[in-house]
């Protein structure tokens, strides 16, 4: 029988200290971002601080009951917490109130519960107990489909709920798989991916499908007649050449470098020995199919499918808000030439009207707000202002700045030694999970820890991200920082059932 008092003592403090630290440090920068002088006391309920307040001491009780519960708990009830939490995804499609264009809360008086949140951790759990069955391989294809199906599953939901930001979060559980022994091509096919859709967005489909063509006649060639890869080198850079000529493409050197990078693969693929057959040529022929109806796809969607505060987000990263300052310049230019008629000056004006209405829009809306959130950071140098002295903070200029650009608050106060100290606090923690759970000897808990890995550190990377400008800002939080009740509910649950299982480690057989 166990002795509760030993496993209380097996608790790894040391991963609950960061816990403690970053909680406490979300806390006092969500006073320093809705402080003012009226209202400064740091427990008064009415404010977004004192409700974190709140919500922290029931995060505490709700890690305290964790760690008194007996850790078959969560091995026995993973796949009917996660039933349940499945139930309650649609319930609040039916039943749920709309926060920022998003059906995904529950009102309940004065409190506001969002389900998506706690749907992380129950997908954590699901995954680890199908994973950890016995004969379950992941590089079994039914394996792949059910492992796949179970994160689909609240990732679709929560997408009908018109929270993107969410849903995107559970692309971190290929980290997981990947650490279970998925292949490495998956991630390789997943990046490729990722950067024909920016490039798609960046040069048009009709480009880059005429890019693909060009790359396919190179490819075919190098597998039917072996010749040297210098010689294919010259023409792809030949057809670079009269591509970016043709298309008046500005960022030559960046593009020519990814034509390199993205010959260079394909050329190794298609050159290969075992490649080197009839078959190869038909399935280059696939691929380069598929691939047009993938970039198509990729256009037809973000056009038609993509709602317009989407599209703006990322057009934004894109710089399109640069591209349309360089147009109306170039458009004011054109106004005081004297070689264009009166007709063609006032299709001019019309252009210039456009552009100045679009470039208005999008400064007003997500342009602006990574503008004053790179201000906000800048502007805190490396040692910051000081507490309470943030001026883009207290002036508001910085939206959502307790919730979704809550590290602002953060590089203006602090500075380049404030920031640095909490990611160097995030990379502690995730480095600590990911050192317990290869020392886990139960298969669920270890696949479990790189769940929880994951799920926060997709969270960090597309938080920070977007408060400097590298990622769309879709709206996700920074885990036990940001203002709210269940984002902190949920990592806080999701964590301290991982602590729970690692204090119980040495009483696992298997």
């Amino acid at each position: 029988m166990r002795n509760q008092r030993s496993i209380f003592k097996n608790i790894d403090w040391v991963t609950i200290s960061i816990y403690l630290a970053l909680v406490f440090i979300g806390w006092i920068s969500i006073y320093a971002a809705v402080y003012n002088e009226e209202n400064s006391a740091i427990f008064d309920v009415s404010q977004r601080y004192g409700s974190q307040l709140i919500w922290m001491i029931f995060a505490f009780i709700i890690a305290f009951v964790i760690l008194l519960l007996d850790g078959n708990f969560f091995t026995s009830f993973a796949i009917p917490i996660y039933g349940l939490l499945m139930l309650i995804l649609v319930a609040v499609l039916l039943f749920g109130v709309t926060v920022n264009g998003a059906t995904s809360w529950f009102e309940i008086g004065r409190v506001k519960i969002q389900p998506a949140e706690f749907a992380k951790f129950a997908t954590v759990l699901a995954l680890a107990k199908y994973l950890s069955m016995p004969n379950i391989r992941i590089k079994e294809f039914k394996t792949k489909v059910i492992a796949t199906t179970i994160i689909a599953i609240p990732a679709l939901l929560i997408l009908m709920q018109n929270d993107t930001g969410s849903t995107l979060t559970y692309v971190a559980f290929i980290f997981l798989l990947y650490r279970e022994g998925l292949s490495g091509n998956i991630l390789f096919l997943g990046v490729l991916a990722i950067l024909v859709f920016v490039l798609t967005l960046v040069f048009g489909a009709t480009s880059m499908i005429l890019f693909g063509f060009i790359i396919f006649l190179l490819l075919y060639a190098a597998t039917k007649y072996d010749l040297k890869i210098t010689v294919f080198t010259t023409l792809a850079i030949i057809s670079f050449l009269i591509f970016n000529t043709y298309f008046e493409i500005k960022d030559s050197f960046i593009f020519f470098g990814i034509t390199l990078i993205l010959f260079s693969i394909f050329l190794f693929i298609f050159t290969n020995k075992k490649l080197k057959d009839k078959g190869s040529h038909y399935l280059g022929i696939f691929i380069f199919v598929v691939s047009c109806a993938y970039i198509y796809s990729i256009d037809f969607a973000f056009n038609k499918v993509l709602k317009e505060h989407q599209r703006t987000r990322i057009t934004v990263l894109l710089g399109e808000e640069d591209q349309l300052i360089k147009q109306i310049k170039t458009l004011e230019f054109k106004m005081n030439e004297e070689t264009f008629s009166q007709e063609q000056k006032l299709v001019i004006k019309t252009d210039l009207k456009t552009k100045k209405e679009s470039l208005k829009e999008l400064q007003q809306g997500n342009g602006w707000n990574i503008k004053q959130s790179l201000i906000a950071i800048g502007s805190g140098g490396f040692t910051g202002k000081g507490f309470l002295q943030g001026t883009q903070t207290k002036f508001n200029f910085v939206p959502e700045q307790s919730t979704d650009f809550i590290f602002c608050t953060i590089g203006e106060e602090w500075g380049f030694l404030g920031t640095s100290f909490v990611i160097l606090l995030y990379m502690a923690l995730f480095l600590r999970i990911i050192f317990i759970a290869e020392k886990q000897r139960s298969t669920f808990s270890r696949i479990y820890g790189y769940g929880v890995a994951s799920i926060l550190f997709i969270h960090f990377i597309v938080n920070i991200g977007m408060t400097i400008g590298l990622v769309p800002v879709i709206g996700i939080p920074l885990p036990f920082i940001s203002y709210g009740g269940s984002s902190l509910w949920s990592f806080t649950i999701l964590l301290f059932i991982f602590i729970k299982l690692d204090s119980e480690r040495l009483f696992v057989l298997r």
